[in-house]
């Protein structure tokens, strides 16, 4: 029976992951055929094959713009912008006030295009990966904060009173009942916001940036008409970013394994 229960919960994620896996590998097939059928200029759209080698060949300058983009820009702002909306989040949640004053503020911000918050910050920060992080933090911080504050509202008021009952302080309740409740509302904040760090960083760059970075080397190379680098730069970018998805998915199902959303998922 334990063998049999294995074998299918194998099959079930074989069944999951083969579909994508399959559309992706024959949109490539489509892409390398149609290159060669129509003889399309590579400065027009490249082959697979040559984004392949060009990746292959350019790995220590692709290492460097992952550095100065990923880690140092991107996953800087991310952590900064999103501790900061939790922790203003539970402040919120303390003082009512502070909610009807910070919201209409945050649904103002998050309207502002990035392309001109993104040169104004770059000129007060620099042009290194701190105004990166910057233009990133800004642009994280209100759907965290957004997402948090309702997430500690769904808590229901049943189960409030039933806190009371057992005479559990505020912190307890907090951390035992609201955190808990709020946690898939969190954790879709952190997804949204793994998204949008990435490309934040990235159009922060082509307002500004020593020369590194994926977003700097994307403006450089299409100059150059070197399209075969821009691909391996994109394809490096979107790589990260489903991993950097992927993996705030993994931690969400292992902290929140309880939550009905989380049931019937391998």
């Amino acid at each position: 029976m334990f063998n049999v229960f294995i074998g299918n919960s194998t099959f079930s994620k074989v069944k999951r992951v083969l579909p994508p896996i399959l559309f992706g590998v024959s949109l490539l097939l489509i892409w390398e055929a149609t290159i060669d059928t129509f003889q399309v200029s590579p400065v027009i759209l490249p082959a697979p094959s040559l984004v392949f080698i060009k990746l292959t060949n350019s790995v220590p300058i692709l290492w460097v713009d992952f550095v100065q983009t990923f880690l140092k820009g991107a996953l800087s702002g991310y952590i900064f912008g999103c501790s900061a909306a939790f922790v203003i989040a539970l402040l919120v949640d303390r003082y009512k006030f502070l909610e009807r004053g910070l919201l209409p503020i945050g649904t103002f911000m998050a309207a502002l295009p990035i392309i001109g918050t993104a040169p104004i910050l770059v000129r007060w920060f620099g042009f290194d990966w701190e105004s990166k992080s910057a233009v990133v933090t800004v642009m994280v911080f209100f759907p965290m904060l957004i997402n948090t504050i309702q997430g500690l509202q769904m808590s229901d008021r049943i189960h409030r009173d039933l806190m009371q009952t057992y005479s559990a302080s505020s912190l307890q309740t907090l951390i035992k009942l609201r955190l808990a409740a709020a946690m898939p509302f969190i954790f879709n904040g952190l997804k949204i916001c793994s998204t949008l760090a990435l490309i934040g960083a990235i159009v922060a760059e082509f307002f500004g940036s020593p020369i590194k970075g994926i977003g700097f080397r994307i403006s450089t190379e299409v100059g150059r008409f070197a399209l075969d680098m821009v691909w391996a730069e994109i394809t490096i970018a979107a790589i990260t970013g489903s991993l950097f998805y992927g993996g705030i998915v993994l931690l969400e199902k292992v902290v929140t394994f309880w939550h009905p959303s989380q049931r019937g998922r391998a």
